[in-house]
Parts: structure tokens; sequence; C-alpha cells
């Protein structure tokens, strides 16, 4: 079963990359004491996540921030160095680049997607929610294909 507005998410260890390499991170850690903004994509440097979807939280991050969110966290079922990579790539340094790389976390709030047709594996759907001190306020699950309901201007409208 997914996880549903009111539940806490499970603090599961994830990694961001840090100036020496990979760090662990816990969602504890991330969401403890605040107000989160967290967007899955299923692929870094795929299409519709780094040409619509990423770009939109970059662009929006200051709009996100005035409105009371202390962070705004990309995570996808990729390592470290790609997050890391992608993050540069993007010019996301308002955004924190959170790696999945075993997809457990995916797979605990039960949003994984089978991408194996493009040879990608089991992935994360597209989603995007607000997290209050590790409880979900608003979750906007997209349904397969394009970025609508977790786009950054519609989490916009839900702060």
């Amino acid at each position: 079963m997914a996880i549903q507005t009111g539940d806490k998410l499970p603090n599961t260890e994830l990694k961001i990359m840090g100036a020496k390499g990979p760090e662990a991170m816990t969602i504890e850690q991330l969401t403890a004491g605040k107000k989160v903004v967290l967007f899955a994509v299923p692929g870094a440097f795929t299409p519709g996540c780094s040409n619509t979807h990423v770009p939109g939280y970059v662009v929006n991050a200051d709009v996100i921030k005035a409105k009371g969110v202390d962070s705004i966290i990309c995570l996808s079922v990729n390592d470290a160095f790609v997050m890391g990579a992608w993050g540069k790539d993007q010019n996301a340094e308002a955004l924190t680049m959170l790696a999945d790389g075993n997809g457990s976390f995916t797979r605990e709030i039960g949003l994984t997607m089978d991408a194996s047709g493009f040879q990608m594996g089991e992935r994360s759907q597209r989603y995007a929610m607000i997290v209050d001190d590790g409880v979900v306020s608003y979750l906007a699950v997209e349904p397969a294909g394009g970025v609508d309901v977790s786009a950054a201007e519609k989490i916009i409208a839900q702060l």
C-alpha cells in the first residue's frame, strides 16, 4: 500500500553527494522539525525529469522557500554520483539531490514502478509531497506520463 497523507515517512538511510563522496543521510535528519518539499523522478538525466520537472523546482526554489519551506529534495532511484552530477548539470544548488540507490525508500512508501521496458529496472513513480516534521501533509502522485500534478507550480499552490 502506498504512503498517504497523514503517514510518517520511514526513517530510511539514503545518500547525498558530499565534498568527500557519498554521505549517508536519514529521512529523519532531512525532515525532523522542518517543512520539506520532496519530489521524486523516475531517473536522472531522462527527458521529462531534466527538461521539465527539476527545472521547475530550480526556477521556483525561492518562491517555495518564501512560503516557509526549509528544503526542497529531489529523489531518484540512482546512485549518489549520478545525483551529484545531475544536480550540477541542472544548476540545482538550491535542491538536495537525494539518491535512493537500491530503491529501498521508494519500496517502503509503495511508490515503485516497473521501468524494465526501458531497461531501467525498478524505479520511483513521479510524485511530490509536502512533509511537516516527517509526516506527509500533501501527496500528489503523477499518472503515467507527463509532469503535471507533481510540478513545482502545483506544489506552490498547496503551500
